[in-house]
């Protein structure tokens, strides 16, 4: 499939500088004049603070790297997880539609995307503030159908489900991800069949939708705000 940059482009693109300092220390894993190998995490890093990858985002990052602009651009196009037109402001929908999505309801799910937010994906709603896509297997077949908006899978969703999500994200409230039928995780709906003990004094949500809860908003861009590391050092280890 033939990808082409959005012929409406911003005039330039720059980090914040928490954005910035992440992308640098991203660049200290490779030994010195391999920094652009890091070129898949920062473009990443770029998308995710713009909501989608821009040419001057893809030429800055480059800069950045000490990579010729094409070299960059064959990576942007590549890759399909680089968004290469804008998306929703508020959020962008990717609805899984392989197959068990498909066969536990994912064409419905789409039907709604169509009907709320634009008749045609990677196509942003009226207002601006969504847009959709379906996309391959995102690897949570037991909790099919599911969506991924942002950071966060919402998962054994109905129609019915999927509407409400949409709805509070409109009015500017972040829906708690995860199972949305109540189950832990992956695990049978109705509770541990095996390994109960497993069951006792544990967190009411899995780890991914208790880490989500806490932080608040894991829709909103990437400011450099979250909590991340610092990679590890790159010096050479002594030979033992």
């Amino acid at each position: 499939m033939l990808r082409r940059l959005h012929p409406e482009q911003p005039d330039s693109f720059a980090f914040t500088p928490a954005n910035r300092a992440w992308a640098e220390a991203q660049m200290t894993r490779y030994p010195e004049g391999r920094q652009a190998s890091a070129i898949i995490p920062i473009l990443w890093r770029a998308q995710e603070q713009e909501g989608w990858l821009t040419r001057p985002a893809i030429e800055h990052v480059a800069d950045m790297l000490g990579m010729p602009y094409m070299r960059a651009l064959e990576v942007a196009t590549f890759y399909f997880m680089f968004q290469l037109q804008p998306v929703g402001s508020v959020a962008h929908v990717q609805v899984c539609g392989t197959l068990s999505c498909m066969i536990c309801g994912a064409e419905d799910l789409i039907g709604i995307c169509r009907e709320k937010i634009a008749k045609k994906p990677h196509v942003l709603s009226e207002d601006g503030r969504f847009s959709w896509e379906e996309v391959e297997c995102l690897g949570s077949c037991t909790n099919a159908p599911m969506v991924q908006i942002g950071k966060d899978y919402y998962e054994d969703l109905t129609a019915e489900r999927f509407i409400e999500i949409l709805d509070e994200l409109a009015a500017g409230k972040v829906p708690v991800p995860g199972p949305q039928n109540g189950r832990h995780g992956a695990e049978p709906l109705g509770g541990l069949t095996t390994l109960t003990a497993h069951d006792k004094d544990r967190m009411p949500m899995n780890g991914s939708v208790t880490r989500a809860v806490e932080l608040g908003d894991t829709v909103k861009r990437i400011d450099g705000s979250e909590v991340w590391r610092t990679p590890r050092s790159t010096a050479p280890c002594a030979a033992g």
